[in-house]
This record gives structure tokens, sequence and C-alpha cells, in this order.
């Protein structure tokens, strides 16, 4: 949203209006304000702010206001601009597909469904170019979608194209039974040949764009994931994780948690990428001539969404698809199996 509409003459007739919950007291208005409202940025909110557009109990408050448990907030957002998607000419990996349901397999740097600073170039643009007939269930602005995946993890998305099978396939991700696993390349090597992580996850407390380890009277909420390790390398492992909970990032923060965050995984692992140089090490077989140690080998989190089972939700018959490494990821096991193999 461009953050010159947040004034005065753009705000909705119509007030929001709230009672602040126990386990947010004592947070600044501003950061709050934007943690709820997640299609508008702080800034914008501040400018809310400034323009006495929010009121807490009757008042018009400072940005630096910290709320408190029962405080009644009422205030007055911008109009967000139309955020129907435009249909663009963006070609999809088809893995399966029959009258209902459509299963793609997503590239990297490709976001789910438009949303504040990504209206174009979405999965939702190409899809509303390629069918003209998509669910609503989820809204104008998120046509066929039923769950998501991170701009940059790959793998299988399920995309509806009928209400009555999106109701059917959203009830089973509701209740756990749609099962997924998904393959991660991570730092170190885990202790256990399998182990489960059940760790609530919740906003990060800082940094907007990211979630953390946060007890549930904190706003976390419950999450699981089980992960196994496929194959050992020298400091690094290849794991196939199977999340029982939906949380935004879990499968990221959760192996972060643990100690082995997922490669090239900005957010999480503090490193943007990972090259040829840095499997080099003294006990690495030297390199064959012309290799180019600076080649990039992943500049995006090693995650991909493998695999999915399901009861399709029109015919009542069980679904199994699956989804192979993308070339990013399999060129990296190859190069942990020639300069990293145990």
């Amino acid at each position: 949203m461009d953050e010159s509409e947040a004034d005065e003459s753009t705000l909705s007739e119509a007030p929001q209006e709230f009672e602040v919950r126990p386990r947010t007291d004592g947070k600044r208005i501003d950061a709050y304000l934007a943690s709820r409202y997640t299609d508008y940025s702080r800034s914008v909110i501040q400018r809310i702010i400034e323009a006495e557009a929010v009121q807490v109990n009757g008042r018009a408050v400072k940005a630096s206001y910290k709320v408190r448990a029962g405080d009644r907030v009422r205030l007055w957002l911008p109009e967000l601009p139309d955020t129907t998607p435009v249909p663009e000419d963006i070609p999809i990996d088809v893995v399966y597909e029959d009258r209902w349901l459509t299963v793609v397999n997503k590239p990297p740097n490709m976001v789910t469904h438009p949303a504040r600073g990504n209206w174009r170039g979405t999965l939702v643009n190409a899809i509303q170019f390629h069918y003209d007939n998509l669910s609503t269930v989820a809204g104008e602005d998120r046509p066929g979608i039923v769950h998501r995946l991170d701009r940059d993890t790959t793998g299988l998305l399920v995309v509806v194209k009928d209400d009555a099978a999106h109701r059917g396939l959203g009830l089973q991700f509701e209740n756990r039974e749609v099962h997924k696993e998904y393959l991660a390349i991570v730092y170190g090597e885990p202790e256990r040949d399998s182990d489960y992580v059940e760790k609530a996850i919740g906003f990060h407390p800082i940094t907007r764009e990211k979630m953390a380890i946060r007890p549930e009277q904190d706003g976390g909420r419950p999450a699981l994931t089980f992960y196994e390790v496929i194959e050992r390398f020298r400091g690094y492992a290849l794991v196939r994780c199977k999340p029982r909970t939906g949380r935004t990032h879990q499968i990221r923060v959760h192996l972060a948690h643990v100690g082995h965050p997922i490669v090239a995984d900005r957010a999480y692992s503090s490193r943007a990428s990972l090259t040829v140089r840095e499997l080099i090490d003294d006990s690495a077989p030297r390199p064959a001539p012309g290799e180019d140690l600076d080649r990039i080998l992943i500049d995006r989190q090693a995650l991909h969404a493998a695999a999915l089972r399901f009861t399709h939700p029109a015919t009542g018959l069980p679904l199994e698809l699956a989804a192979p490494l993308p070339l990013d990821m399999a060129k990296t096991i190859e190069a942990l199996k020639a300069y990293r193999s145990r």
C-alpha cells in the first residue's frame, strides 16, 4: 500500500473497534496494530495515529502508548486499493488436475497470493490467467487458494476450482488430516536420526516479517513438527519434515530453534546463499580443474514441499502426490556428496 494514502481524507467512515487481550499487555500501540492489521505497514499505522484516528478508551493516543488489557480501541483505517488479482500469462507446472482440483509445483521466488508489496507475479495472478473457474471461498483476492507456501519455498500447492471442494479440503487442513512432507537441507548434523519439535510459534517481538518461538500467553500458537535425517554430510544434513500443524514459517522456525537452520534461509540462518567455496575444507577432495569455487549453489531457503496425501474432497478417494527436488536443491546435494561426504 502507498503510504501517502494514510491521511484523514482517505480514512474509512466506519471505525474498527475491539478490546485488548491480556496476552498483548504492555506492547506499543503502533507495533500492536501493525501486527493485528497486516495489510498496513507500521509507518502507515503511525501516520494514522498522528492523524488522531486511533483512540484508546475514547482518547487519541501517541504511537508510544503501551496497550493494557481491557483497553477499548477504536481506529479509522485507510481504504485499501483494489486487490482483485490481474490475470498474468505466467507458466505453471501442473502435477495433477481434474475438474475440481489442480495441484502445481510452485517455483521459488513466487508469492502464493497478492498482498502488500506483492500485487503482481503471484501464483494467483498465474492461475487467474490459466483457469476461468476457481473457488471463491477464500475471497476475491485469493481465488482457489486453500493453503500457501512461502515465497522461496518450492513444491506442491493445491488450487481448488469448486466451492464445495474447497470447503471439504479446507476442513481436512483444519482437522490436520492432510499429510504433508517437506525436504530441507540444514546446517549441522542433528544428534538423533529422528525427533520432533513441539514449541508454540507467534509473531517475532521485534522483526515484523519473522516468526519466533513464543509462549502461548504471549500470543504463540501450538506447533508440532516431526523430522528425520535422510542423509548426513560433514556439517550438513538432508532432512524430511512432517509438520502436524500449519503455522507461518513453522519448519523454518522449529529447525532453527534446535540449532539446525535451513541452508540459505535469510531470515533464520543469517546467510542468504551457499557457494562451492563454503564446502571446501581440509577434509574435502581437491576441486576439479576449472571448478568455479564462487558458484552459488542455492540462494533461497533450501525447503521443498515434496509430498501431499489427502482424501479427494469430491470423489472421496485417497490422493497421493509428489514433486521432484528442484534443480538448485539437487545441485546442492550433489556438491555436498562431492565435498562433504562421510
